[in-house]
């Protein structure tokens, strides 16, 4: 696998009669082949773009046969975040790609409140320039997993990269699958769940499933693939949509919220009494969401090739699962 060409300095592009009217924005793009097509419509508008000497007007503008088009690609900004040297695992890394096992309690991007000290600050130390976003030495974040939430990731180094795995995405031509601890049992044991999905209006850092209009689609499809007894019971789940907290927000609508869920785990659960102490103590201040993004497999980007990537638990969920194991009289399927 090739490394992707620099995106810098000046190129001299001579358009062919075949492309003769064809969008400017699109035969440039089509011809660096490293860079977007709305990355060069931004360069166009900014000056960047000349044809035979003379600055380009609009990225719409046709292309005319046999003029030499020059594109000055200014070197990478460095990225606002700052690199800092954050340790992660990583499952699978190519010029294009890194695919990793987010620990629980890592931020991924920075915001108010987590300025660094993120997945983005680690990104920028571990890659350096070999990240390529939108003219900038940054990663391309496609998807997202909550700050307490573990699991597989996949972010992009390059922009084209970041297209196509956008558009994976948003199709859901992916095949991704997470694992929650969930208190009680579900009925049926494998099933959907549908319903809309918004801001809570009484408290805006929730999401709730909107009974009554407003909201974005969200479906979730779940199995039971352990229990013990009617307490609590090991669910995997696949999303046919990608809302905030969706699973989460499905799951506690249906009356089984995840251990630990700090937002969706308001009060006790009726099927914790279920559960002799110490255990019962030990599900109740389980200081995360018990939930692993455990499967993520996609086409590469670049290549085509279908990339699979499955991890286990970290130690703190495999350990109440452990715990359950020893203490109750085992799982019941």
């Amino acid at each position: 696998m090739s490394d992707p060409e620099p995106l810098s300095g000046s190129l001299r592009i001579l358009a062919g009669k075949e492309a003769e009217g064809e969008r400017v924005d699109r035969f440039l793009a089509a011809r660096i082949g490293t860079i977007s097509r709305a990355r060069v419509k931004s360069l166009i508008e900014s000056g960047q773009v000349r044809r035979d000497g003379a600055p380009l007007g609009q990225p719409a503008e046709p292309v005319r046969a046999g003029a030499a088009y020059t594109v000055n690609l200014p070197a990478p900004r460095a990225a606002r975040p700052l690199p800092q040297p954050i340790p992660f695992p990583i499952l699978y890394e190519d010029p294009h790609l890194i695919v990793l096992d987010k620990p629980p309690g890592l931020v991924v991007h920075p915001a108010p409140g987590n300025e660094d000290g993120t997945l983005v600050n680690a990104l920028i130390a571990h890659c350096g320039k070999q990240l390529r976003i939108g003219g900038e030495h940054r990663p391309g974040i496609v998807h997202r997993l909550d700050k307490d939430t573990s699991g597989v990731m996949v972010v992009a180094k390059t922009e084209l990269a970041m297209l196509g795995l956008t558009a994976a995405f948003a199709a859901r031509d992916l095949d991704r699958a997470y694992l929650a601890l969930a208190w009680g049992l579900p009925s049926p044991a494998q099933g959907e769940i549908e319903g809309a999905i918004g801001r809570d209006p009484r408290d805006r850092k929730r999401m709730t499933v909107r009974r009554h209009g407003g909201g974005k689609a969200a479906l979730t499809r779940y199995r039971t693939s352990r229990s013990w007894h009617a307490a609590v019971a090991l669910l995997e789940c696949r999303l046919a949509t990608g809302r905030t907290h969706q699973i989460r927000v499905h799951v506690s609508s249906r009356g089984h919220p995840i251990v630990g869920d700090p937002l969706y785990l308001r009060r006790v659960p009726q099927s914790a009494r279920l559960i002799p102490e110490p255990l019962r103590t030990e599900l109740l201040d389980f200081p995360r969401q018990a939930l692993h993004a455990a499967r993520l497999a996609f086409a590469h980007p670049e290549t085509g090739e279908r990339l699979a990537f499955e991890t286990p638990p970290p130690a703190d969920m495999t350990g109440l699962i452990a715990s359950l194991d020893r203490d109750m009289r085992g799982p019941q399927s």
